[in-house]
Parts: structure tokens; sequence; C-alpha cells
């Protein structure tokens, strides 16, 4: 884990400028500078998370004050630990950061000068982790659910960020960790959720067996169950109708009942108790508990991407969202990837639009969707407007192909009105080959979750998104080019950010969470990471 001084000493001696350079040539090390360079010797009781990476953020930060102690007064000191404390809010371990061992070793006397220095070094540690843990997440996100970037990510500019908001709090913590923290309303709204769910007194949520699928009229002996399942989260209304005298009997009431909650957990809000409903009814508050927390750690990855005037496509829940201003101007349905073919998390920038789309078909869906489908009946092309092509665009004769062992081919639909693309697409650069585009398949829009397409997004509405991405100037020629039912590349003057994430709870701004069907089943692997990493502190 650690590495001799000199590798340490370079570093800082890379970053300082000239005059620091010769103040430091010219003077001996510091008894704290010597502290640090000779880590974990001066310090044996150093944590477990003081790695290259910590100590490199630590010889930065306190060669920034010239080797000298940072924290030196009692309210310094008391300031910092309370803020450690109320990670405990954010889903956080405070553990990990151990404000009760900085206190004692900060606050009290010893005859070992290396007792104060050591205790100075280790406040630093954990101020310089819970600000990167805060601002960026508790763990790698590029290994659990990674984004790819447009342009790419720079670490140096994490870590100099890391340090600028150290550097801003040194005097009044308080204010440091509230600049790391998101700024965005869902993370504080999720934040309120998280710590109320988790103080409230334990509930006692019936289990609901399973059976056959339940619909209204039919009777049921787990009726009673569900009856008091919906009571306990007030889903039912006090002075509603009166329940039916068949106590197992699926009546009205409890129908509407269900659908409010369906429709609070974004399930197809059809008063029908089938798979997807009974397990959702049959989540524990600590399954809950346990979702809001992962999902303060998504929105801890995402805050940077998440630009204050941008687009942010939603995949669990289905839904594309257009920022101005950090306000939500617009919002309209989605329907993404399968399970099979995931939408991947993308970052990247809306930067043009295609017209009256033709559509190749993609290797995936061509292999393993329409060949099947050819090879049984080969009028298939003709019915659904497709041609055939070679690699440079020709058209060929289908009839000319070894649809067993097809080569050097691509089937290529026109544009018109049952094109799977519809009439436009919003185009941004990434390796998925993956877009944002009208569809005809508008009837998919009412089911819910929308996860139907093989990876790319379909977004209900859309010419309204256009006309948002659009100049007033440049909205005459686009209603044009579509009039024409010409294929057509049309570059915006004003590129829009993207962010395509993934998430499965959020809040209102009351604090009341409401949550998604896991779609892709990424809850749990991130739920035992997040487990992992505070057992292992």
């Amino acid at each position: 884990m650690y590495q001799k001084r000199a590798f340490r000493l370079l570093f800082g001696l890379l970053l300082a400028p000239l005059t620091a350079l010769a103040e430091l040539a010219e003077s001996s090390p510091s008894p704290l500078q010597n502290a640090l360079q000779n880590l974990p010797t001066s310090c044996p009781a150093a944590p477990r998370t003081l790695d290259q990476a910590a100590l490199d953020h630590l010889f930065e930060l306190y060669r920034r004050h010239h080797f000298e102690p940072i924290w030196s007064s009692y309210a310094q000191v008391e300031s910092l630990t309370g803020q450690l404390d109320a990670l405990a809010d954010d889903g956080l371990d405070p553990a990990l950061y151990q404000p009760q061992r900085i206190r004692q070793v900060l606050l009290t006397a010893a005859p070992d000068p290396l007792h104060r220095l050591c205790g100075d070094i280790f406040a630093s540690h954990a101020y310089l982790l819970a600000l990167q843990h805060l601002s960026q997440g508790r763990l790698p996100q590029e290994q659990l659910e990674p984004v790819w970037h447009d342009p790419p990510t720079s670490e140096t500019t994490s870590t100099q960020r890391l340090l600028q908001l150290a550097e801003l709090g040194l005097a009044n913590p308080e204010q440091a960790f509230a600049a790391a923290r998101p700024a965005l309303e869902q993370y504080h709204n999720l934040r309120r959720a998280y710590v109320t769910l988790r103080d409230a007194p334990p509930a006692d949520w019936p289990y609901i067996p399973d059976g056959p699928t339940l619909r209204l009229g039919m009777s049921d002996p787990r009726v009673p169950l569900l009856r008091d399942r919906l009571a306990i989260e007030h889903y039912l209304e006090e002075g509603g109708p009166p329940l039916e005298g068949d106590q197992e009997r699926y009546g009205a009431a409890l129908v509407t009942a269900l659908k409010r909650f369906q429709t609070h957990h974004s399930l197809q809000a059809d008063g029908v108790l089938g798979p997807a409903t009974l397990a959702a009814l049959n989540a524990t508050p600590a399954d809950r508990l346990d979702q809001l927390r992962a999902n303060l750690e998504r929105f801890r990855w995402l805050a940077d991407d998440i630009e204050a005037d941008s687009l942010l496509v939603d995949i669990a829940g289905g839904r594309v969202i257009y920022f101005q201003d950090r306000e939500a101007r617009w919002e309209a349905r989605a329907q993404v990837g399968s399970a099979a073919r995931k939408t991947p998390s993308i970052k990247s920038t809306v930067n043009r639009l295609t017209l009256n789309p033709t559509w190749t078909v993609p290797p995936t869906i061509m292999r393993e969707d329409k060949l099947p489908k050819i090879r049984q009946d080969i009028a298939y092309l003709q019915r659904h407007h497709l041609q055939v092509i070679d690699q440079s665009g020709r058209q060929l004769d289908p009839f000319s192909v070894d649809w067993n062992a097809p080569r050097g081919i691509m089937l290529r639909q026109a544009a018109g009105p049952s094109n799977p693309l519809g009439r436009v697409v919003l185009r941004f650069p990434n390796p998925f080959a993956v877009y944002l585009h009208d569809t005809p398949s508008q009837q998919l829009f009412a089911r819910s979750p929308r996860a139907f397409s093989s990876g790319c997004v379909r977004v209900e509405s859309v010419m309204e998104l256009v006309e948002l991405l659009l100049t007033d100037s440049e909205r005459e020629r686009v209603a044009s080019l579509l009039e024409s039912g010409k294929t057509a590349e049309f570059r915006l003057s004003r590129p829009k950010p993207i962010l395509i994430a993934y998430w499965t709870a959020g809040a209102d701004s009351s604090g009341q969470p409401f949550f998604r069907p896991d779609i892709y089943q990424r809850d749990p692997a991130l739920i035992r990471a997040l487990d992992k990493a505070r057992a292992g502190h």
C-alpha cells in the first residue's frame, strides 16, 4: 500500500510552483512532512483506507499549507466530526471516517509530539475521503455501473475538484460538505426520504403468498392480507366506499387502492394482482431502505453529469426530461431497451437530427429477429418494406441471397409511416448505435414498465422535444424538410447535452419516496457492494 517517500515528494514537487521549489530545497522538512513521508512507520495506527491515492491527496493538501498542521482549533474539529457523523443521512457509514477517534486524538493531550501530528493527518484524510465519497460516490462507478462519456472524463479534473472543495471548507467544514454533496434536487429529496424511512418505527408489513392472478370480483383467501398491506401505507381511502361483505372478495375499493400502489411503484396501473405487483407489495421496509441507499449512491455518481440545461433519459422510469436552468421544463414517456437488450448509460451531446429516416436493421436484430422470419417466408421482406442491400448500398434481388448463410448484406426500410424510427431521430456520439427516435408503436407508451426496444430510446410526442431543441429560424426549415418526405440530416446550432442513466427510486419535494421496477436487476449487486464496503472498512 505504501510506497517510499521519493514518489510522494516527486508528486509534490511536480505540482509546486518554482518559488515553492526553491523554498523546499533550501529548508529542511517540517515534522509533519517527515511524518507524512514515513507513513505508516510514523503513525502505526493509520487507517486501512489510507492508500496511495489518498496519500497523494494528503501530500498535496499539506504542501499547499506549507506542511503545517491544519486542524488547529476545537471549533474546527467539532465541526468536522459533526459533519462526519451526519454522513449517516446520506446512506454512508460514519464509522469509516472515524469521527470518535479524531475527537479523541485531537482533543486530548499526549507527551508524544507525533500524537498530535498523526491526529492531524488522520483528520485530514477523513475530511478528504468524505468529500470524495460525497462528490464522486462511495464506490467506483466504472466497475459497477459504468457510463460511457463523450468526451472521456479526466481523473486529474476529479482530483483538482476534490482539493478545491477541501480548501473551501478548512475554516468551516460544513461549507465544504455542503458544496461536495450533490446540488441536485433529486438527491436532497431522496436523502430526506431515506432519513424518514430509517428513523420510522419498525413496520410490520404482512406477507402475501403466491397464488393465481387476482382480478376484480374474484374471491381469494389472500384478500384480507392485501387489504391490510394497502391500509398500512394509506392506499385505501378513509371514508371511501365500504368493503364488500365477503371479506375474501376482491372488490372495487381494493382495486382502486391497488391501482394507487401500482402507480406509485411505476407498475401497470390495472388493479390486477400479478407477479410484479406481488413482488413490490412484499418488499420489506428494510428492502426499500436499501433501495434508497443504493440510489443515493447513483445520484452521487451522476451529479456532475446532470447539467443545468440538458436532456435526461431515466431508463428504469421510462421517461425523457428536458431541463432548463435545472428545472424540468418538459417530460414525456419513453420506451427503453428490454432486459435482453439493455439501453446503455451514456453521457454525450445531441448534435443532429435525421428527418424522415430510413432504418438499417442492426446486426443483432437482423440475426435474431429478421432472419428466422425471412427463412420461413421470403414475402416477409415485401410486407415490411425491407430492401436487401450490399455493403456499398446497392439494392439486391432477395431471391439471389442464400438466407441460410447470408454474407455482406444489410436490410433497410425506407422512410414512411411504418418505419420503426418514425419521422425523426435525435443523434449523439456513442459507440452503441443508440439514439432517441419517434416510433409507430404509440400504444406501448401506455404500458409500464416500458422496456420494449432493442436498446434505443423511443420518445412519445417527440416532435415537441424537437421544437425545444430548435431555434426560431430553424423550425421553418425543419418543417419543410419533414414535409418533403425525403431523408435529410440537420445539424443543430445549439447542441444539447444528454445523459442516459439508471436509477430505481426517487422522492418528491416533500420527501415522499417512489420506486421503479429494477428492470435490469442492478440493485442487488450495488447493495451487496455497499454492504461489503461497509463491512470491510
